[in-house]
């Protein structure tokens, strides 16, 4: 059986979901409930990780999810995956540190849009990942439209997303606020899906709080993590 390596913490609280999420789907897939998937964690500090791209030092930011990543590999894993989308900003310079396939959640959705056949989507996530076009290339190079906030809107995601989320809150009135962002840009930009950028927004948004073709780049990620397992 082949190790899948997940660079987590980043943050807790959607580890815990890809771990979860990984062997329910392991499990379905094989039929059975006696089955677990092997994988490793090595989990580290995402205010690092934010901190890296506050003060600009992308060379950093790759040293530090690189040596993540050279660490799974070496233990054993026969691939990787980055738990997070923002640390993605850095993710090509990173594949390069390992010799094991690492999965994109970036290239994953962008492969899922395509699927659906969605054209102009939505984009929330941290600042950073709404801010910084690493999320957006694949998709305008084949030919989507990846529309997101203004930047008071995208300021006020980010600090709700690293307050409350990133710490398992929920809170009803958040829910409302995003709910209520959600729908005017829907409405304004004439979208027809949402990629929830951030591993943590699925805990506020569900499938039912919206009409839009809803991409869960958790869910997205982690159906390629067990294509990858079983691939020969």
């Amino acid at each position: 059986m082949k190790h899948a390596g997940i660079i987590g913490g980043l943050g807790p609280e959607s580890t815990v979901d890809y771990y979860q999420s990984f062997i329910k789907k392991y499990q379905e897939k094989v039929n059975s409930k006696q089955e677990l998937p092997e994988l490793f964690i090595n989990s580290i500090n995402m205010y690092n990780i934010f901190r890296f791209i506050s003060e600009g030092n992308l060379d950093g930011l790759v040293d530090y999810v690189g040596e993540a990543a050279q660490k799974l590999e070496s233990i054993g894993a026969d691939f990787v995956i980055i738990s997070a989308n923002t640390p993605h900003i850095v993710f090509d310079q990173v594949r390069k540190k390992v010799a094991v396939p690492m999965i994109s959640i970036v290239e994953a959705t962008y492969d899922k849009a395509n699927e659906l056949g969605l054209k102009r989507l939505g984009l929330l996530g941290t600042k950073f990942t709404m801010e910084h076009d690493f999320f957006k290339k694949p998709f305008l190079t084949g030919e989507k439209e990846i529309v997101v906030p203004e930047e008071d809107v995208q300021q006020y995601l980010h600090q709700k997303i690293v307050d409350e989320l990133e710490n398992g809150i929920v809170d009803p009135q958040t829910k409302k606020e995003f709910l209520k962002i959600v729908q005017d840009t829907a409405e304004k930009e004439n979208l027809d899906g949402l990629i929830l950028g951030c591993t943590e927004l699925p805990m506020i948004i569900k499938e039912d709080d919206t009409d839009l073709a809803l991409l869960n780049t958790t869910e997205i990620h982690v159906d390629k993590m067990i294509e990858e397992l079983f691939k020969e």
